[in-house]
């Protein structure tokens, strides 16, 4: 069976297109094309909202823009630029800061709503007739929660939340009583797309990946499942994606936690359930645990992670969420070397552009989105 017969449902590329030039990668002019387009336009997943405290404020970054996202003594949720209207003081200094019902300015004191960011006094200045205060109120930032975790977007009108499966699909979990158990964060060496492409394939996994090769073994045939064999066909019986006995992404395989109760059988039966949330995230939920990841660009050649285990808080006293993390861990730190060696070969001016593979049908359509989102946009 060549290529060019691979069943019409399959979702291997029936050619192999070029990538995104070599500049993508490295130029700092392209990627303040994507702040001013994808990241300036798009939602963007800045932690659980469980983590953003009653009574205070905290700073964010959204693309490039400071935000300070708000929260009053009630919980009533607010996001705005972190900058006064007056003339241009950052209000949140450090990383967190307690409020009231007012935010105030630390530079000349003039003082908005916390709720609803609306100019409330304006400290030892006397305006004259022609200051409209109603026009001069904090500037906001859209704002949405979506399974407890937290998205802004610097839009005037944001798109919906894009996500590669329909948002329903993690509806079985209860996502939004989840508490945090552990973070981890880790900078790379790399470009923030160089990191998305290596999550969108599974070429590398059996060369760098020996200890999910060996957890989820179809990965080891550098393939994400069964619909990119070669040789797939329809009615193939369906095969556990986790190794004989395991039933969950832990170092041992066994269940950290009895199983969130609402799960089907499918759905415990899968041990993972992956959600893409082009550009900043993506969530996996197992049965027992969910985790979640955060992409953040720093710079062309620069990209922050932050990884999170989020439990039921029931079985919190129970377990030891860092051990729970390890095996997650190892696969991640895993794969940001391969990013940055990536990175680092992309520098050489013999690279012009990657020639893609069949089974890189994930990051084909990750480079037509980009390219569309950059180009749609003024």
């Amino acid at each position: 069976m060549g290529q060019e017969d691979r069943h019409p449902l399959s979702p291997r590329l029936g050619h192999c297109p070029e990538g995104l030039p070599r500049s993508a990668y490295l130029d700092a002019d392209w990627q303040a094309r994507e702040m001013a387009t994808i990241f300036a336009r798009h939602w963007i997943m800045v932690g659980r909202l469980a983590d953003f405290t009653p009574g205070t404020m905290r700073r964010v970054t959204v693309g490039t823009a400071p935000v300070i996202v708000a929260r009053t003594t009630v919980g009533a949720l607010s996001a705005y630029h972190n900058s006064c209207p007056h003339r241009g003081s950052e209000l949140c200094r450090t990383e967190v800061e307690e409020i009231g019902r007012l935010i105030r300015c630390p530079y000349h004191a003039f003082a908005y709503a916390a709720e609803d960011g609306r100019l409330v006094a304006t400290g030892h200045a006397r305006p004259t007739q022609d200051f409209d205060r109603a026009a001069h109120g904090l500037r906001p930032v859209a704002h949405k929660v979506w399974n407890g975790f937290l998205f802004l977007s610097l839009a005037k009108d944001p798109p919906p939340l894009h996500a590669d499966v329909p948002l329903s699909t993690l509806d079985n979990w209860p996502m939004a009583d989840l508490v945090t158990g552990h973070r981890w964060q880790a900078e790379l060496a790399c470009n923030w797309k160089t990191f998305w492409e290596n999550y969108s394939e599974c070429l590398h996994c059996p060369g760098i990946h020996p200890e999910l090769c060996d957890m989820v073994p179809v990965y080891g045939r550098g393939i994400m499942g069964a619909t990119e064999a070669h040789d797939w066909q329809p009615g193939q019986p369906a095969q556990p994606n986790l190794r004989p006995g395991a039933a969950s992404w832990t170092p041992d395989g066994a269940l950290c936690a009895p199983p969130f109760p609402d799960l089907t059988d499918q759905e415990r039966a899968a041990g993972y359930t992956f959600v893409t949330l082009w550009p900043t995230a993506y969530v996996v939920a197992h049965a027992d645990y969910v985790r979640s990841v955060r992409i953040e660009p720093l710079g062309p050649e620069r990209t922050r992670l932050t990884a999170e285990w989020h439990f039921a808080p029931e079985t919190l006293p129970a377990l030891d969420p860092a051990a729970v993390a390890a095996f997650a861990i190892t696969v991640l730190e895993q794969d940001g070397t391969a990013a940055e060696m990536n990175q680092r070969g992309i520098r050489s001016p013999a690279f012009t552009a990657a020639r893609l593979m069949p089974e890189e049908y994930e990051i084909h359509n990750f480079h037509r989105w980009i390219l569309s989102e950059m180009e749609d946009r003024p």
